[in-house]
């Protein structure tokens, strides 16, 4: 598995329906080592912190076996607002607490992708939710387990998660399934997962009595 390209992104405005959102999600290569701390890549830039970022989201990848199957010319490394463009997964498959070791850095594999409006209007398709629903690839977003410098080129392996956590796709399936049952919410919720899902699955899992 190799890590192709690394992605900071700056502040930018983008059209969102009859009005401009401000985001930091236009993602684009940059040469060089770059830093991973606990909160992300040094120089990147998250916005809307209420969705997005923190420890538990500090870095999102995505693979290029996931954007072929979009089919399209267009889509190019960091063109879906990820830190980290990689060769040689498939997200969905991918078991929460999953760990990645680069040279220096170690992630650990926390949630899936939900894909909003903003990120329809980044790659300029309205309907762009739904089509991402539909193709069940994700990407992963990860924790930073140790910190340090990261370069494209690298090659990088997984340590695999708890052989009884969800994947990634089963947990972007269970975030659209609202009928979901006890016990699917309690297994993601005995999962490593990121803060925001985990408190999504609690108040689920709260309500079912």
């Amino acid at each position: 598995m190799k890590l192709i390209s690394v992605n900071i992104g700056e502040p930018k405005d983008i059209v969102q329906g009859n009005g401009i959102c401000r985001s930091g999600i236009d993602k684009r290569p940059v040469a060089g080592a770059v830093q991973v701390g606990r909160l992300g890549l040094s120089g990147d830039h998250i916005l809307s912190k209420k969705h997005h970022g923190g420890p538990d989201q500090a870095v999102y990848l995505y693979s290029l076996d996931d954007y072929r199957a979009f089919d399209s010319a267009a889509l190019l490394p960091g063109n879906f607002g990820e830190n980290l463009t990689v060769q040689g997964l498939e997200s969905a498959d991918v078991r929460v607490g999953t760990r990645l070791h680069f040279s220096a850095v170690v992630l650990e594999v926390t949630a899936p992708r939900i894909p909003c409006v903003t990120f329809a209007a980044h790659v300029g398709e309205p309907a762009f939710v739904k089509v991402f629903r539909q193709m069940r690839r994700p990407g992963l977003y990860t924790r930073v387990l140790q910190e340090g410098e990261i370069g494209a080129g690298e090659d990088f392996g997984l340590e695999a998660g708890p052989a009884d956590a969800p994947t990634l796709g089963e947990l972007f399936e269970l975030h659209y399934n609202k009928q979901a049952s006890r016990a699917e919410l309690e297994r993601a919720l005995s999962a490593p997962i990121a803060v925001r899902t985990r408190q999504d699955y609690s108040e689920r899992l709260s309500a079912l009595g």
